[in-house]
């Protein structure tokens, strides 16, 4: 990718659902992430964008706004527990078909871990099926998460082992991947290199979710700070986002203002 794509790179921040439009315009951004729903809830999806799926979509092609949708965090298609698999895998579709009538660019949901006792070939398997039998009318990106000793994508070894199981699902090469720095700093992955060594296992980074981390290296603490106030030094937040070349979520604190800022920061790097 040429200096001048990476310049253009889409960048934004996840906020409110109501309206993704008026909180990219607030943080000066050209993308907006968002839930379809209680992200802590199994209700099915819905948009809550005054015109439904339609508008939503209309209003953002118009706008120029590339949305990409969150999906909840209670999914967790890897665990053996039948309880939480079975309607992870029935939310993750719904999530998926909505997502596409609103026109997003792809849904981010989250590797998901295992109960403590199992084996984690279990969970790469059930990942497996649930892309076997997903119709995903726009990708799903997996993120790496911070903690969990069983997690089926904190390490990057896990990582290795879930993405053999998932190209061997029919629609395998329809699953992308969500690099969280944050992630991978406190999941103890040293982010020299990292985007290298992601796309050595995958073969792709699709998004890039930028944000410093408030606790220390290996901590296994899933907790986001702005850019000037974490642990991660600026230059390796920036050199992920250059070396990813791809778009760019920022998730940090202080809402519109916080995040606004932590954009600012670094499109001022990218000229």
């Amino acid at each position: 990718m040429s200096e001048q794509a990476i310049k253009g790179l889409a960048v934004g921040g996840h906020g409110e659902q109501q309206d993704p439009i008026a909180e990219a315009a607030a943080r000066r951004a050209n993308l907006a992430q968002f839930f379809l729903g209680d992200p802590q809830g199994w209700k099915a999806p819905t948009v809550a964008y005054e015109g439904g799926a339609a508008a939503l979509r209309d209003a953002a092609e118009a706008a120029g706004i590339t949305l990409y949708v969150h999906a909840p965090y209670v999914l967790n298609v890897a665990t053996s527990n039948n309880r939480i698999r079975i309607p992870s895998r029935k939310l993750l579709q719904q999530t998926v078909t909505l997502a596409a009538e609103v026109g997003a660019a792809g849904v981010i949901v989250h590797g998901g871990h295992g109960l403590k006792d199992d084996d984690p070939e279990g969970g790469f398997d059930n990942w497996r099926k649930c892309v076997d039998r997903l119709d995903a009318p726009v990708p799903i990106l997996i993120e790496n998460t911070a903690g969990g000793d069983n997690a089926m994508a904190r390490r990057f070894d896990r990582i290795a082992r879930l993405w053999d199981a998932i190209g061997q699902a029919e629609g395998g090469d329809r699953v992308g991947f969500c690099l969280d720095t944050c992630h991978a700093f406190a999941g103890g992955e040293d982010l020299d290199g990292v985007v290298d060594r992601v796309k050595a296992i995958t073969g792709r980074v699709d998004l890039v979710h930028a944000n410093n981390s408030r606790d220390t290296f290996d901590s296994g603490a899933d907790r986001h700070a702005n850019f000037a106030d974490g642990e991660i030094a600026g230059e390796s937040l920036l050199h992920v986002v250059t070396t990813a070349k791809a778009p760019v979520i920022v998730e940090t604190p202080g809402g519109r203002e916080g995040q606004a800022g932590d954009i600012a920061w670094l499109r001022e790097r990218l000229t």
